[in-house]
């Protein structure tokens, strides 16, 4: 009889080989469903990691996208990674994305049409105060009144969802816009928008922002006190408490960091690439950045590599879905297979397999 046993400490090389086997086994997962679609396996994968990176006929636009794509993932799933670290679910960055691009957009269309140097600062800072304002609701009942966090932050991304619908509809709506939904589009107006730094690059603001969360998310771990006490809450909660960390201090501070990280994700792709608020404009970036927390083992290094990888499976599969054909839904199932392999392979990291004879 096989049997799962504890580990008497976690196993480093799973640890570290979870997240390469993880993307193996989907490959081959997802090579078998693209098969029973029809399609070529072999060829659906290089669509997806090859050629948007190596393929001469598509990689000057798709290499730049990478970072597009890769920057809003990044800077969230540094935010909730903390907060996981410390055994704080925040769910609803999804949510919170929306309200800092909401606030950030609203703060610039306020001064439209001057010009002004201090119109995009601004917009910085509302887009990271309607991020971290979403996040305090769930934060603030759990500490008062016990709530559970995962489910108030995962509802009121619907909630976020229906305001972003109103204002598309109603306040910030075009008034040159012939009564179609959708504000000004902010990248036709300089003060306000998120241009490209290096031409040719993809490389902007919100980019540069990833970059800079990856890095103080280090050193925060690694050199803070304040990182010590996350990942003692997370490990050891009863020790945590003794060690005089407040549990309530830890909800609002995670909370507040990861939702406004995932408002500045939202101001940054608003002013940026996306260029206005549309009832279509949130496109998953705050679910898709759980998958990249895990795949990259709420560690800010990883998190960047998966981010870049997750970027990659983005850009490769709207390349599959036009040059083969492929669903859309079966893209978003090649996505959704990375985190369910990686949760399974990642029991091997505390657990492993005892064959079991039955005789004493």
């Amino acid at each position: 009889m096989i049997r799962l046993e504890k580990r008497p400490t976690p196993s480093k090389f799973w640890q570290i080989a979870t997240p390469i086997v993880a993307v193996v086994l989907t490959m081959i997962a997802g090579g078998i469903m693209f098969a029973i679609l029809g399609k070529n396996p072999v060829e659906a994968i290089r669509t997806i990691f090859w050629d948007p990176l190596f393929n001469p006929d598509f990689a000057a636009y798709s290499r730049p996208q990478l970072l597009v794509k890769a920057g809003p993932l990044i800077l969230i799933a540094v935010g909730l990674s903390l907060g996981f670290r410390a055994g704080i679910w925040n769910i609803g960055a999804e949510g919170q994305y929306i309200m800092g691009a909401i606030f950030g957009a609203g703060a610039g269309l306020a001064f439209y049409p001057l010009e002004a140097w201090y119109i995009f600062p601004l917009m910085v800072i509302a887009g990271a105060f309607g991020g971290w304002l979403w996040a305090m609701i769930p934060a603030l009942l759990k500490t008062h009144f016990n709530t559970n966090e995962i489910l108030v932050s995962l509802l009121m991304v619907y909630i976020a969802q229906n305001i972003l619908a109103s204002m598309s509809l109603g306040l910030l709506r075009n008034p040159e816009g012939s009564g179609f939904p959708g504000s000004r589009n902010l990248s036709q107006y300089p003060a306000a928008s998120n241009p490209e730094l290096i031409a040719g690059t993809g490389m902007h603001w919100g980019v540069v922002a990833a970059f800079v969360a990856v890095i103080a998310a280090y050193i925060l771990l690694q050199r803070h006190i304040l990182g010590f006490q996350i990942k003692l809450a997370g490990q050891a909660p009863r020790a945590a408490r003794f060690h005089g960390v407040s549990p309530t201090a830890l909800v609002l501070l995670c909370m507040g960091i990861s939702g406004a990280l995932a408002g500045l994700a939202g101001l940054f792709e608003v002013s940026g690439p996306a260029g206005q608020i549309s009832i279509d404009f949130n496109v998953g970036y705050g679910f898709t950045a759980i998958i990249v927390a895990f795949l990259g083992r709420l560690n800010p290094v990883g998190i960047l590599l998966a981010g870049l990888l997750m970027a990659l499976t983005y850009i490769g599969g709207e390349l599959a879905q036009f040059m083969l054909g492929l669903p859309s839904a079966a893209i978003q199932a090649f996505q959704g297979m990375l985190l369910f392999f990686l949760l399974a392979v990642d029991l091997l990291t505390n657990y492993r397999f005892r064959l079991f004879t039955g005789v004493k």
